[in-house]
């Protein structure tokens, strides 16, 4: 294999593998700032030494291997007891994979779920929560983060230098809250898995319109933790959100790999038996007969979309009525233009820009590619076809995504003619 192509292959199994590695590292040593070290070292190794020895059969295992043998060394050279050192390191070499297989009877026994409550614990902010969990598990960069945040990047790094040092001082405990503090912790991890979910089905950058992979993590820690919380309606309403959309999936992409609208998309392409699960897990948050919260109705308003069979069917004016609800409880100017959006679709394109034009000074929107996008949607279907095309132009330049961009540049071109 060329040493290109052993790049190429290393760079792909990273993004896979990273989170489990940094988990598995995590148990090891019990920090995950040095976990992160030590898969970063793994990942080094692999630089050096697969070109020329090559890909091994199982890269996973081989990363995962040779991580835990330098945390046993950074153990050893702080003097760790030595009967430990020889536990762990037999553990390492008889079962290489033990860490990144957990029991798949036991929703307790998964580091990543242990990673993602160690990161959200409440030692540290809940900004700081929700950066250490997406670049630990997720892989993505403080640029990533930070669009997903809409805060600027030196904002994101500080907060996960400060949120490592913070755990590695109090000495956090990697292991699962007992069930009597896992309530307490629930929101911060749900906004996590959320984030980690919004990067996959929409990536901020890149040459891909979706992050398959990341959905699916999502989707299986949102399914975990709904076994430990079955009586959490927002648990559910999460799990309901992150199915209905995941199973839009297919019909998002054209065959050129572009992104396409919700309303031009072929819905005999969704997946019908995500949709039914999503459905099923909507009627799980309700039946719990707690209180409705944000991720229950942003399902709600998903459903909608789901049990419409054709776009024109779409019950617009319940999407807004149930976007109102949600402004009260969570309210931001995200929230208020997709209420645009919905106004629009229901009452027609001069009334959502009426909305739209309010948000234009929001400092939190600076940068947001989706509000000229929004605008110059309004724009062009009330006929102002130039004011339209500079929206999208403008928009075109926020976005660090490929597909996104000439999708824009289209956009602004067909205003033109």
């Amino acid at each position: 294999m060329a040493e290109a192509d052993v790049r190429r292959t290393i760079e792909a199994v990273w993004r896979i593998e990273s989170a489990r590695l940094i988990a598995g590292a995590a148990r090891l040593v019990r920090d995950v700032g040095l976990a992160e070290d030590l898969a970063q070292e793994a990942l080094v190794a692999a630089l050096e030494d697969w070109p020329e020895s090559g890909v091994p059969k199982n890269p996973g295992a081989w990363l995962m291997a040779t991580a835990k043998h330098r945390g046993i060394d950074r153990l050893r050279r702080a003097d760790v007891h030595q009967r430990k050192i020889e536990e762990l390191g037999r553990e390492a070499e008889i079962h290489p994979q033990k860490t990144a297989e957990p029991d798949a009877d036991d929703p307790f026994d998964d580091d990543l779920l242990r990673l993602v409550f160690i990161a959200c614990h409440p030692v540290i902010s809940t900004e700081a929560r929700v950066a250490l969990t997406l670049r630990l598990l997720c892989g993505l960069t403080t640029r990533e983060i930070a669009r997903a945040y809409l805060v600027s990047e030196s904002t994101v790094a500080q907060r996960i230098v400060r949120a490592k040092r913070t755990l590695s001082a109090a000495r956090v405990p990697f292991e699962i809250p007992a069930r009597g503090e896992l309530r307490e912790r629930v929101a911060s991890v749900l906004e996590v898995i959320y984030l980690i979910f919004n990067e996959g089905y929409s990536a901020t950058s890149g040459d891909t319109v979706i992050r398959p992979e990341l959905m699916e993590e999502a989707l299986r820690l949102g399914r975990i933790l709904a076994e430990l919380l079955p009586r959490e309606a927002e648990v559910h309403g999460l799990v309901a959100l992150m199915e209905l959309q995941a199973s839009r999936t297919r019909a998002r992409i054209s065959p050129s790999g572009g992104q396409v609208l919700l309303l031009d998309q072929d819905r005999s392409r969704w997946d019908w038996l995500l949709v039914g699960r999503g459905l099923a897990a909507l009627e799980r948050a309700y039946a719990t007969g707690g209180p409705i919260g944000p991720y229950t109705l942003q399902a709600g308003i998903a459903a909608c979309h789901s049990r419409a069979r054709a776009a024109e069917d779409t019950d617009w004016e319940r999407i807004v009525a149930l976007y109102d609800g949600l402004a009260q409880l969570m309210p931001s100017p995200v929230v208020e233009l997709n209420r645009a959006v919905a106004i629009g679709m229901a009452f027609g394109p001069r009334a959502a820009l009426e909305v739209v034009e309010t948000l234009r000074e929001d400092p939190a929107l600076d940068g947001y590619y989706l509000l000229p996008t929004v605008r110059g949607d309004l724009l062009e279907k009330l006929g102002r076809h130039a004011e339209a095309a500079a929206e999208f132009e403008r928009a075109a330049l926020l976005t660090a995504n490929t597909r996104q961009r000439a999708a824009l540049l289209e956009r602004a071109a067909a205003c033109h003619t």
